[in-house]
């Protein structure tokens, strides 16, 4: 946690009092900040700055003297599609994507997703997940987050249109063209397509490639997909 990130801050406001458990054992026991110490903040949707620690408790955390004065950091130009992996894994890619400053993440379902993963309990805390990232990265602009459950139609009628405007990949070790030959020929594409464990089947990778995706592969090796989408996203820094 690189900042505190707080509420939509109104203009003009400089005390808030908060109360969300996390982040007051962040100040207490790894920052060890204490009252009239001045912290980094954040306001969701707003600019970065500092505040001062007014009071602190187990239950409580008061600041005063909040300053926003620097503007986040520009988002990438990059929209991830990425087949819903394991509940274990989403935590970690969202908080991942998020800290890296992806634009946009559109979950898709795949041949490969289990049905049960769509009923998660981890979907619903996809919020808390993106919070993390920001904290992370030092940022206050989450991405945009989408859930399509029907792929074959989410490709043919959406992600079609975008190929007159947008550079596309889909990630596929099996690919003769490599990453670095692409973005050498052609500049960091606009749209990823990253598979979950088990990557895409050779249909899904055809239906792709027909609307506007170019697959690529990223080397030799098989990774999982925590590895790959690092990989994938790393380059874009």
């Amino acid at each position: 946690m690189n900042i505190l990130l707080l509420p939509e801050i109104e203009k003009g406001q400089t005390c808030l009092t908060l109360t969300e458990v996390n982040q007051i054992k962040h100040v207490q026991q790894v920052l060890e900040l204490e009252t009239g110490d001045r912290l980094k903040v954040g306001s969701l949707q707003g600019n970065l700055g500092s505040a001062v620690i007014e009071a602190v408790s187990d239950t409580q955390l008061k600041l005063t003297d909040i300053t926003l004065d620097i503007p986040p950091p520009i988002k990438l130009d990059l929209t991830v599609i990425l087949a819903l992996p394991r509940p274990k894994v989403l935590r970690r890619l969202i908080m991942d994507m998020t800290a890296i400053g992806v634009r946009e993440i559109i979950l898709v379902n795949s041949y490969r997703t289990d049905k049960s993963y769509w009923q998660s309990p981890m979907l619903a805390r996809i919020d808390e997940f993106i919070k993390e990232g920001l904290q992370q990265g030092v940022d206050t602009i989450p991405p945009v987050i989408q859930l399509k459950k029907r792929f074959k139609p989410f490709v043919e009628d959406e992600l079609s249109q975008w190929a007159t405007s947008h550079t596309m990949v889909v990630a596929h070790p099996y690919s003769t063209l490599s990453f670095n030959e692409f973005i050498e020929q052609t500049g960091l594409p606009q749209v990823l397509c990253i598979g979950a464990e088990g990557g895409w089947i050779e249909y899904e990778v055809g239906l792709l490639q027909d609307h506007g995706c170019q697959a690529v592969t990223i080397g030799q090796r098989i990774l999982r997909t925590e590895a790959a989408v690092n990989a994938l996203c790393g380059r874009y820094l």
